[in-house]
């Protein structure tokens, strides 16, 4: 059998002309010399290499396509009968209403949150809500690298260096005008982010307290190429410091480009080329400037790889470290790196417990660990807080989280015109019956809660859910404290789901 998917994809709208396929290449089994070529081979046929990439990049998520062949769905969760832990044995007492989600991440500086969960890097669609809802939520929320594009206004100075930015100012606010005390909003920077300055500038100039160092793009180990449709906007990018292939300066291209013979032009950011001393002098920089707490988010690299970036958070003091499971992505990633690139997120997670005890075994104080990819429902959540227990404290939801947002949004304009969805007419008529956390937001912000946009409802009304579920599966293992979940919590079904607890897939 296989586990990839045909030469098709939603990336692209690609189809197969036949459901007859062979397994091993993707392609229709009988191919035919009158096909207008519908499926990836076709289209390459025509636009080339631009079908490494999705085609539909743009306000979208992107997804894995692959069926792994081990996954959360491989485990399920334990329950008990007797005894609790984190509360009385006192069936009173012993309720899914007292069980405790909260914890708390990092040392230095550390951060509050109400439940188990951050929302990764995200700056596209409906970001606000995004950000908004977990403020109200009272978890922790990433703006996603390369924001500085997001603002038309951006000014530079003749360094390249960042004098104005004004949307972060906003990007901020988003968050802040619904903070509680709990969670935080977290600035993302990869290398090109770094080098304009956007850290420092953050830092100094908009208040912010949290910086997320990457390793590479979507956390994956190559950065974006990107299309450029002309010399003019060839020789524009270059000029703000971005790598651009061929070069628009080349007296040489610049004559074919005027002959209409030139190669396609692309931009490419660049790697990411830590070591554990230039991260050591950038963050110390920072925490000078007033940075509290240091974020690391990379994916499912080589075991060594993933070993020496907990290490080195160790040495760095670093609060958090985000592993980010294989496939998906904002869609800036190759199609097939998507599908074929990396480890899932349980397989990730098969191997940081083994490497945190040794790491600790050695004198490290480990950072924490937050696990994503492929994740969104509550027992999905649980069974990666237990596969990953002690380290993993927190789990990312991204693309649920947003599609929460884009769907809050959506139905709130519908009502607003008038309109109920015919799927949720036997749930009432009015923003009041069908947002059911509205009242628990007026507890919270008084009569500014009706001025919550229905989005920012969407999210934190998708992460209550997320914690509800959480409380029926920690107090069916009569557990009253999410601390308390560990690997006992979860039962293999397969023999390869057992291997996974044993940390065995390499």
């Amino acid at each position: 059998m296989t586990y990839s998917s045909k030469l098709s994809s939603s990336f692209n709208d690609t189809k197969m002309r036949s459901d007859k396929t062979t397994p091993c290449s993707g392609m229709c089994s009988l191919c035919t010399a009158d096909c207008v070529g519908t499926c990836e081979i076709g289209l390459s046929a025509v636009l080339g290499k631009s079908v490494v990439y999705p085609t539909n990049t743009g306000d979208n998520q992107v997804a894995s396509e692959k069926d792994y062949p081990i996954d959360y769905s491989h485990f399920n969760i334990n329950g008990r009968a007797f005894g609790a832990m984190g509360c009385p044995a006192d069936s009173e007492e012993a309720t899914i209403f007292g069980v405790v989600l909260s914890t708390t991440i990092g040392h230095r500086n550390p951060v509050k949150l109400n439940m188990p969960i951050i929302l990764p890097a995200l700056i596209k669609l409906n970001w606000k809500d995004y950000f908004a809802g977990a403020a109200m939520a009272g978890i922790c929320c990433v703006i996603g690298e390369g924001s500085p594009s997001k603002d038309p206004n951006l000014q530079l100075d003749f360094n390249g260096k960042i004098v104005k930015f004004e949307k972060l100012k906003e990007i901020r606010e988003t968050f802040n005008q619904y903070y509680r005390g709990y969670g935080q909003i977290i600035l993302q920077c990869n290398l090109e982010d770094f080098n304009m300055g956007l850290a420092e500038f953050a830092i100094t100039q908009c208040g912010f307290t949290a910086i997320e160092f990457k390793f590479g793009q979507a956390a994956k180990g190559t950065q974006p190429a990107i299309r450029i449709g002309s010399l003019q906007e060839a020789l524009a990018i270059k000029k703000k410091g971005v790598i651009v292939h061929p070069d628009p300066e080349d007296p040489i291209i610049i004559k074919l480009y005027e002959k209409n013979a030139c190669p396609e032009f692309w931009s490419y950011k660049r790697l990411p080329m830590w070591t554990e001393e230039s991260l050591r002098e950038r963050i110390e920089s920072l925490r000078t400037m007033g940075m509290k707490n240091v974020y690391f988010k990379m994916a499912g690299f080589d075991r060594r790889d993933i070993e020496e970036v907990i290490r080195i958070g160790a040495a760095l003091d670093v609060d958090l470290v985000t592993f980010d499971g294989a496939g998906g992505g904002s869609g800036y990633s190759p199609s097939k790196m998507m599908n074929e690139w990396g480890l899932p997120a349980v397989c990730i997670e098969s191997i940081l417990p083994e490497i945190c005890m040794r790491l600790e075994s050695a004198g490290m104080v480990i950072p924490d660990i937050a696990i994503t990819g492929g994740i969104a429902s509550e027992d999905q959540v649980y069974k990666a807080l237990a596969i990953g227990a002690p380290y993993v404290k927190l789990v990312g939801l991204c693309r649920p989280a947003m599609a929460a947002a884009m769907v809050g949004e959506k139905i709130g304009k519908l009502l607003e015109n008038g309109t109920i969805p015919k799927h949720l007419e036997r749930f009432g008529e009015s923003s009041e019956a069908l947002f059911r956390h509205l009242p628990e937001l007026r507890s919270l912000y008084g009569p500014d809660a009706d001025k919550i946009s229905f989005g920012a409802i969407g999210t934190y009304s998708y992460l209550q859910k997320i914690a509800f579920g959480l409380r029926h599966f920690a107090a069916l293992n009569r557990k009253f404290d999410a601390k308390y979940i560990n690997q006992e919590d979860v039962i293999p079904m397969t023999r390869e789901a057992k291997e996974i607890l044993n940390g065995t897939w390499l």
